[in-house]
Order: structure tokens, then sequence, then C-alpha cells
């Protein structure tokens, strides 16, 4: 019989607090999946203390667009926004002496360095772990803690080659492609988060008071959304290909080209949807026709469906084909850039652009945050900040460190 769960105290949430205040995470670590992971908690109200070595900030300050004006990357402002920023050089033993007092005064590291550099820093699982028994440790990492290929380099990049995304990514007969995004980096950054926080529920909810080790390599990250591919093949042997727009298996399901040069997607593939896309484009009859009546039927036949609805997509202008199989209840949706993005009433809606001051900028459109919570939804309280912007906050306010020590610590280049 399981033990009777804990009641929180329906006055934690008194005044809008947020659903991870009180959490307090340090990130060790620099560009896309550790500190996008500790950026989705920032959101939610968790404490991130993100530390930056003196002299040598995170990589991503200057990656993609630097505004002219602040020497700073736009991106920057997205992925720090909500933290706070201090600066610790780990390789002094004064600094790894800080490193250990935030440990213990902290729920959650994540660290985003290969295996082992942690261990050679001094701030090994074992160490941690006697600091600070409840402290839980997100290790993302490109290949993971363990196995031959552990000490290598692993960007996501080579996550998403590693697991399959990108040998089924492009064109039959071409070079695989990318999408222009890190998407490998990002999906193990949501793994990191879903771990750290199933770690936090076993150890305060479950009751086992005690910390433990969340693993997450890339290449592991994709990999699990690779459907069923690997089933597929141990029973049949199938390899999935590159196939363009279309997606195997499942048919009608493609881009179609418009009348006037645009392109729309169409997922007609369930028999239900199938029936109302063809009554749509004035082939009733076709729902019926023996060779598209199940999904199986129509899939082994995609070419010519696909061929049938570019034939009618063609001849139209893209808002017209979207107008009429909205009113069709068909999923229809345009290929939009950000350029679209901006002008979409959906998106403001939801608000998902959010108008953003951006100190020696001014304001700056920003991404809103995902998901959206009815009661304690996330909030963005600032963009970015300079290195060690919260030195004092943090190192004093929460550390408690005098004076004259912290000028010290200055002075010497720990901090």
């Amino acid at each position: 019989m399981l033990p009777p769960r804990p009641q929180p105290d329906p006055r934690a949430f008194a005044g809008g607090e947020q659903p991870l205040a009180g959490l307090r995470v340090l990130e060790l670590g620099t560009l896309i999946a550790g500190p996008f992971a500790t950026r989705l908690m920032a959101e939610f109200g968790a404490r991130v203390i993100k530390v930056e070595a003196p002299g040598a900030a995170d990589p991503l300050r200057t990656w993609r667009y630097v505004d002219p004006r602040t020497g700073t990357s736009i991106w920057w402002a997205v992925q720090a926004r909500n933290k706070h920023l201090v600066t610790l050089d780990l390789k002094h033993p004064d600094g790894l002496a800080l490193a250990k007092r935030l440990a213990a005064e902290c729920d959650i590291i994540v660290e985003n360095f290969r295996p082992g550099l942690l261990e050679r820093l001094g701030l090994g699982w074992e160490t941690l772990h006697a600091l600070n028994p409840r402290l839980i440790l997100v290790r993302v990492s490109g290949y993971g803690q363990t196995g031959p290929a552990r000490d290598k380099p692993g960007f996501g990049s080579v996550g998403e080659s590693l697991g399959g995304l990108r040998y089924v990514t492009g064109e039959p007969e071409r070079p695989p492609v990318r999408p222009g995004i890190s998407l490998g980096d990002s999906l193990a950054a949501l793994y990191a988060v879903v771990g750290a926080l199933i770690a936090v529920y076993a150890r305060d909810v479950r009751g086992t008071g005690e910390g433990q080790i969340v693993d997450v390599a890339l290449y592991e990250a994709v990999f699990s959304m690779m459907e069923s591919m690997l089933p597929e093949y141990d029973l049949a042997g199938l390899v999935r290909e590159r196939t363009g727009s279309a997606l195997p298996g499942i048919a009608p399901s493609n881009t179609y080209r418009t009348g006037d040069e645009g392109y729309v997607v169409i997922g007609g593939n369930s028999d239900p949807i199938f029936r109302r896309l063809m009554a749509a484009i004035g082939q009733p009859a076709l729902a019926d026709n023996p060779r598209y009546r199940s999904n199986a039927d129509r899939a082994a036949h995609a070419a010519e469906l696909d061929t049938l609805i570019e034939d009618w997509t063609s001849e139209r202008p893209a808002q017209e084909i979207v107008a009429l199989l909205d009113g069709a209840n068909v999923p229809v949706g345009l290929i939009y850039s950000v350029a679209d993005i901006v002008d979409e009433p959906q998106y403001r809606a939801r608000e998902m652009i959010l108008d953003a001051e951006i100190a020696g900028i001014g304001t700056v459109k920003m991404p809103g945050l995902v998901p959206k919570l009815s009661a304690t939804p996330g909030r963005v309280a600032w963009y970015g900040g300079e290195p060690g912007s919260h030195n004092r906050e943090i190192y004093q306010g929460l550390l408690g460190i005098d004076d004259e020590e912290f000028a010290r610590l200055a002075r010497e280049g720990v901090i």
C-alpha cells in the first residue's frame, strides 16, 4: 500500500507565486542544451544561478545576430531571461569553494560539459552528494555519461545524425539535410527539464528525500523521437529513407504547390478527413474508391494522390486553399517565415510574441512561453544581462560574503 501523498499548502500560491518558486538551480554550462533547460525552469519561477567564467563569458553572447549597440546577441537575451548571472572561476581553489557553497544551497545543478570535466574540477557526484544529499545533478552531453563513446565531443548536429533524424531528412537521392535550428540540443534540453522535475517529484512528493543523477544524451533525445523506426526494422527489415516533404506510410500528407507560387501543407490521412478533403477538391467519389479506402490503401498509391491534390492546389492561390479547406475541416497550413509569424493573429492571441524592453536597444519582439498554465503561468521578469550582474545578490545575499571578502574575490579574478 502506498503511503499517503503529502498535501500542498494552498497558501504557497497566494499572490500568484509561480509553480517552481523556491526551487534553486545552479547552471554550469554554455551555449544551448543546458542553458535552454534552465531557461525553461526560470520562466516558471525557479531561481536559476548561471555561472560564467570571469573574462570568458558564454559564447552564445556572440552567436547569430549581435546588436551593434550592445555587442551582445539577441539569442542571449532569450536564453538568459530570468536568470541570475554570476561570474566564477571554477578552476581557482576559492572559486571551487564558492561553487561547493552554491551547490549546498541548490536543489538542482544542470551541466553540459564533456563527461569527466566536472569530476576533474572537483565537483563529481560523490562530492556533491556528500555536500547536499538532496541535490539533483542533471548532466547533458553528446553521448551520455557511460558507454564507449562517452568521451567524444558531441553537438546537437552530431546527436541528430547519430539519433537517426538526419538520415531520413531531405529529398530522395540527395544528401541528408539539417533543420536550420539546433534541434538536437533543444530536444535534449526538454528531456533534461522532464528528468529534473521527475527527480524533484521523487525526492519531495514520493518522499525519498534524496537527489539523483539525471543523464541525458543528445543522440538518445533525438532517437526517442523516431517513432516506430526501430521495431519496423527489427521485425520487417524496413529502413526508413528520405522522402522529401511526404510522411512515409501515411497518405495523403504532403506539401503542395499553389497557384501563386507558394506552398501549403495538407494532412488528409484519417478516413473521415480524407473523405472531407476529396469533397472539398471536387472528387467525392474517390473516398469510396477501393484504392483509397483505408490509410494502407492510400499509402500504396500516395504518389497518384499527391498528383491529384496538387493539380487542384496549383490552380488556386494559397489563401483561397486555406479558406476552402478550413471550411471543410481539413488540416491545412501555410509554410510560414518569421515575417509571416509576426503578422499571424493566432500568435498574438496566445501571447507567443512578447514586446520586451532590452537594455540599450529598446522594444524587441521575443518568443512567448510554452506551456500555458491556467492557474500558475510562467512569466518573464528580465532578459539577459551583463556577466556578473547578480554577483552581489548571490554571493552576499545568498552566501553571506562580507564586503571585504567580496572585493578580494573580485580583485583576484575569482568572481
